[in-house]
């Protein structure tokens, strides 16, 4: 009994995503700048030339394989929101997808990186905002959360620092929910 042919379109799709998967894992490891069209060939398994063929440019393999950027959710009432914010932190310190790995190392050296992560952390501040009560500095608690957040996963994930990488998220997150309830709040 013979295996079924895969069709050209299913071959360019699987070499595709090895590529794909390739690039972000060099681009998490060692950032945009390091980062090369031979060494993700390589990982790939396949030419330089073919990587160029399918992507066009360093540049566009970049975008497409950090296209899952996550995004944080928004609940309504301070509660729901607070816990929604400290629910993501098992997602954070559990592992990140490998774009949002490669978004983050390279978002200090790379001008474009910082762009979209700009972008993407202005839409989860915006969101965080809207679902905050009223208040003229709405914004600005909503970009504490944001940040916060951001700083933790970033100590976890690619400083690896003892306190936060031995801590369960659990732990993590009874230790910052007073702060976020505060946060969450009006000040007067």
């Amino acid at each position: 009994m013979s295996t079924p042919r895969r069709s050209r379109a299913d071959r360019r799709r699987a070499t595709e995503t090895r590529i794909l998967d390739g690039a972000r894992e060099l681009f998490a490891e060692k950032g945009f700048d390091r980062t090369t069209i031979r060494a993700v060939a390589t990982a790939a398994g396949v030419d330089p030339a073919l990587v160029m063929q399918y992507f066009g440019s360093k540049r566009e393999l970049f975008t497409r394989a950090v296209q899952a950027f996550p995004e944080l959710p928004t609940a309504t009432g301070t509660d729901a929101l607070v816990d929604q914010l400290l629910a993501t932190l098992d997602v954070k310190l559990g592992g990140l997808p490998e774009g949002a790995l490669v978004m983050l190392r390279s978002m200090l050296t790379d001008p474009a990186a910082a762009d979209h992560v700009r972008a993407t952390l202005d839409r989860q501040i915006d969101g965080v905002s809207a679902a905050l009560p009223a208040a003229g500095d709405a914004e600005l608690r909503a970009a504490l959360f944001v940040t916060a957040l951001l700083g933790v996963t970033i100590g976890h994930q690619f400083l690896r620092l003892d306190a936060l990488r031995d801590a369960p998220a659990d732990r993590i997150a009874a230790l910052l929910r007073p702060a976020f309830k505060a946060l969450a709040e009006p000040q007067g």
